[in-house]
């Protein structure tokens, strides 16, 4: 019999604007406000076009937290009654954000639906999340958010099919037969870890990592997973095909709470690996959040190398990538709040550098136009052209290619990066579940502030440091590859996500910007960013210290917002 599709009547919510990840709420949000999951589903299958839909691919997966498989039945459902003809999902429901990207352009998919909360907490008092990745397997742009937004803002109704029901345990192909439906709906269970790997396969030069990782002098390296979905590849391609010990990996088993812990690969945080790598006995270590796509690496006795530095010198050692010989360097790209240390690199490469907002869809549009390789955040993201997601474990292929090929410490090819480029000194401060009135009230005030005239050369003194100001302004970013504008949206809770910037003669930078992930109330995030050319073996928050210190004084950010200090430092 064939299953029935149904219209249910529903009243829109006024807070389904999705930030720079997608849509994040506590996971209670989702469970106690009726149809808040289904309207914004239904936002998502509306902003595509009914001729694009009818028969499509989607591409579906998640990082196996709280509410995870609840939404994947709620997902295929309403899939099923808007035209969708295949879904393609993870077993268990369960995909790394790379691999779908990579799964949506192997399958030439229409898009894929991405639930994660990306590092934020899980379990049933933590937070979840939804995003839309369109066709070219990246985040959706701002214009498909935007519309997505605007029918969650007046939607009447949504369709559901509510008898459909699918097996998430079993690999293959399940069909269904709707009602007035001339084709059967399909659900395919794939396995994403083969997919995956073998993308991997046709960039890194597996022989020499397995060498590297289990030869005769190999080195020994420590991953954690978190509990993140990220496990089971690691266990895949590191272990089993690479060949590393299986006590090299923790934390491999995902769980719908990260095993109580906040799944963010931040030295605050991943505490498991950082005080593993203490004692020397690893060369090598990283970490991955909760869906796989940011990283951190670390070096012999927790040696931390910053996000802005690990893509700087992958970029210096870029051919150490066979996929990068092959293919050539067709450009280097950064967030604005990251630091300037991949400039450096692309100088003297002569390899032209790209300057985006934060968000990754800005990398996928230059991806998309030939006109970039390489791209990393501060926030613990890096990647390439491969898919159009940062991708934690293609970091630490590219890192570990890097050791292969030169056989130094992890510590030892930073400091001569440093020594042959400079060090930049970067810091970020993070103030979370700030007032939004007051924080939107305080950055408005910055920004009266640093357009007045008068701002540009005023001098900052703090002990013996003098800092002259040079240039301060709203950022504000043309695609080159569109020649689209990207200003400050006019909405309070997304109002400066792209930053303020106050930009000193000696080319040190402070940056007050407003985050779009969090779940509740306001992120403001300060970044600090100072160049030093000769090499200073200093703390980075002693070298930082001065201009920490006007960064306060000219927000006045304390005062303004109640905290006498940052919840988290980087």
């Amino acid at each position: 019999i064939p299953l029935q599709v149904v219209t249910v009547p529903t009243a829109p919510y006024p807070d389904q604007r999705p930030g720079t990840d997608g849509l994040r709420k506590s996971v209670c949000v989702f469970q106690s406000r009726r149809n808040y999951l289904h309207n914004f589903v239904q936002s998502i299958l509306s902003s595509i076009d009914l001729r694009d839909r009818q028969g499509s691919t989607v591409v579906v997966g998640g990082d196996g937290r709280f509410f995870n498989q609840t939404a994947i039945e709620v997902i295929v459902q309403m899939a099923a009654a808007n035209g969708v003809g295949r879904l393609i999902i993870g077993h268990h429901g369960i995909m790394s954000t790379p691999a779908i990207s990579c799964v949506i352009r192997k399958y030439k998919a229409i898009g894929g639906i991405v639930l994660t909360a990306s590092h934020n907490p899980g379990g049933p008092h933590g937070d979840f999340g939804i995003k839309f990745n369109t066709a070219n397997g990246g985040p959706a742009k701002e214009a498909v958010s935007s519309k997505i937004f605007l029918i969650s803002r007046t939607i009447e109704e949504f369709a559901i099919c509510p008898g459909l029901k699918v097996d998430l345990t079993t690999l293959g192909r399940q069909t269904f037969d709707l009602e007035n439906k001339f084709k059967p709906f399909t659900v395919e269970i794939v396995d994403s870890v083969e997919s995956y790997a073998n993308l991997l396969r046709n960039i890194f030069d597996f022989a020499a990592l397995k060498e590297l990782l289990s030869g005769d002098h190999r080195i020994k390296i420590r991953l954690d997973a978190m509990h993140g979905v990220a496990g089971p590849y690691v266990r895949k391609i590191l272990c089993e095909e690479l060949g590393c010990p299986a006590n090299s990996a923790i934390n491999c088993v995902p769980m719908d709470d990260f095993g109580g812990q906040h799944p963010d690969p931040h030295p605050t945080y991943a505490t498991d690996l950082t005080d593993s790598m203490r004692d020397g006995q690893y060369d090598f270590g990283a970490a991955f959040d909760a869906d796989g796509d940011r990283n951190m690496i670390l070096g012999k006795h927790g040696f931390f190398v910053t996000p802005s530095d690990s893509v700087a010198v992958i970029a210096n050692n870029i051919f150490c990538i066979p996929y990068f010989q092959h293919t050539g360097v067709r450009g280097f790209a950064r967030s604005m709040p990251t630091s300037a240390a991949l400039d450096r690199v692309a100088k003297a490469t002569k390899i032209e550098l790209y300057e985006t907002p934060t968000g990754w869809k800005f990398f996928g549009n230059l991806m998309d136009a030939g006109m970039l390789s390489l791209c990393g955040e501060e926030s613990f993201g890096t990647g390439g052209d491969h898919i159009r997601e940062k991708d934690g474990l293609w970091a630490v292929l590219a890192w570990l290619s890097i050791l292969a090929s030169r056989r130094q410490s992890v510590e030892d090819i930073v400091k001569d990066h440093w020594l042959k480029y400079g060090r930049n000194y970067f810091t970020r401060y993070d103030y979370e579940d700030v007032d939004i009135d007051a924080a939107c009230e305080m950055m408005e005030d910055l920004e009266m502030m640093i357009a007045d005239k008068s701002f540009v050369r005023q001098r900052f003194a703090v002990e013996d440091k003098i800092y002259q100001v040079e240039k301060a302004d709203n950022f504000e970013y043309t695609d080159p590859a569109d020649m689209s504008e990207v200003r400050d949206t006019q909405c309070c809770c997304f109002l400066f996500e792209n930053g303020l910037r106050i930009i000193f003669s000696d080319g040190s930078r402070i940056i007050y910007r407003l985050s779009g992930t969090g779940r509740s109330g306001a992120t403001v995030r300060i970044y600090i960013d100072s160049y030093e050319k000769e090499l200073i073996f200093e703390d980075t928050q002693v070298m930082l210290a001065p201009l920490a210190t006007i960064a306060v004084k000219i927000s006045q950010l304390h005062h303004r917002t109640g905290r006498s200090g940052p919840s988290l430092i980087t």
